[in-house]
């Protein structure tokens, strides 16, 4: 360890990085995108469109009736009313002048007819297979044209849009079976810590969780991941695990990212490529290392849980959304009364997670009161956070917040 780094790690973080420009620096370094790749429509739900999306054909591609009744030709109907019907013969195949052909909801409208009668507004003559129109119709009445959905060219999305289950049901109706999509970026997520085990731990030991959590946080967002065995806190260890992961599109650690001596992760960034950032200005968590190793983006995320998840919503959810080519996109929110106050530090961004309770109608924000950043329950138990900005110091009782539902 050279004197630069005993002197880190002997006064700890001298400035913490304000977190929309630890979010701007990242996202400047982040260069590239993943590949793309065509896959069935089953299979694209979530996906991010690679390439735009032009109709090849028109929705209806044929004239449909939007009524059940009768198509017939418009001016045949014209003076018919309940008092005075017009008459005409029932028939098939094309509608003739004096003709009107029986059509249900969605069915083709016959050649010759231009409008279709309502099954309300006729009367049929069985004894003599004639119709009585008693309701006149315009050209073009209760008749969908063909291209009235979607016309044949029409641009329906562009590159960067997201597949939702009601564009795969347009992409199929306007006849595609497969799309270009890029591919879920890969992720390998490293728990490090010698304090850590995976099951029954001794005093002074620790249950890994931040990797699993992480790894399934993944998933969720759109990546691959791939969750890893322990690295103890050792340089050559860590360095190793680190390049074996520079294959993957992002490399996330947990654990081992302040400044004390154990605290080996940014060390080991620097050694391999270029820290971005140590230290960010939010609470819970703000000894994050953020760098870049051959420009794959690494993520030394905090050891303490909750400062775990935290960082990872700031910074692993939007380098995701960057290498598919889009951009993060808001969390759902619901306004509620904050029911105690919420303490922060001035020039700090803080997430206080909240349990939103129903108060006689009423939506309430109630802070959680095991608020420390090792405290899993804290944030697994609720229901999202309120952030509360740099420029304020807390946030008083009684005053209506937005909660963030982080986990949507």
């Amino acid at each position: 360890m050279d004197g630069a780094d005993s002197d880190r790690k002997r006064s700890g973080f001298r400035s913490r990085t304000a977190v929309e420009k630890a979010q701007k620096t990242l996202r400047e370094a982040v260069s590239r995108t993943v590949e793309s790749t065509r896959v069935g429509l089953e299979a694209a739900d979530g996906r991010v469109l690679a390439e735009p999306i032009l109709a090849a054909r028109d929705v209806p591609h044929y004239e449909r009736a939007a009524m059940d009744g009768y198509a017939v030709r418009a001016r045949d109907t014209f003076g018919a009313s309940e008092r005075s019907p017009e008459v005409v013969q029932v028939g098939e195949g094309r509608v003739d002048p004096g003709t009107a052909v029986r059509v249900h909801t969605g069915s083709e409208v016959p050649g010759g007819a231009d409008a279709v009668v309502m099954i309300e507004h006729v009367e049929a003559l069985e004894a003599t297979g004639e119709l009585e129109v008693k309701d006149a119709v315009a050209e073009g009445e209760n008749v969908a044209p063909a291209g009235e959905d979607v016309s044949e060219g029409a641009r329906l999305y562009d590159p960067g849009h997201r597949l939702r289950p009601s564009d795969l049901g347009l992409l199929r109706s306007v006849g595609l079976e497969e799309v270009a999509v890029r591919e879920r970026p890969t992720v390998g997520v490293i728990p490090t810590g010698e304090e850590l085990v995976e099951t029954d731990p001794d005093p002074g030991e620790v249950i890994e969780t931040n990797g699993l959590t992480v790894s399934r946080m993944v998933q969720r967002w759109g990546g691959q991941a791939t969750y890893r065995d322990i690295v103890t806190d050792d340089f050559d260890a860590l360095r190793v695990a680190i390049e074996r992961d520079l294959t993957r599109d992002v490399v996330v650690t947990t654990g081992g990212s302040s400044v004390g001596q154990r605290d080996l992760l940014p060390e080991v960034i620097d050694d391999l490529g270029e820290v971005l950032v140590h230290g960010v200005a939010l609470k819970p968590g703000h000894p994050v290392c953020l760098g870049i190793v051959e420009e794959t983006p690494v993520l030394a995320l905090p050891g303490y849980p909750v400062a775990c998840i935290v960082n990872a919503v700031q910074f692993l959810r939007p380098v995701l959304r960057w290498l598919e080519g889009t951009e993060p996109e808001s969390h759902p929110t619901v306004e509620a009364r904050l029911e105690r106050k919420i303490p922060s530090e001035p020039g700090t961004r803080t997430f206080a997670r909240v349990a939103l309770e129903d108060r006689d109608g009423e939506c309430v924000a109630v802070p959680t009161r095991a608020s420390g950043s090792g405290v899993l329950s804290s944030v697994a138990l609720a229901d999202g956070w309120v952030i509360v900005e740099e420029s304020r110091e807390g946030i008083p009782e009684g005053e209506r917040v937005r909660v963030e539902n982080w986990e949507a």
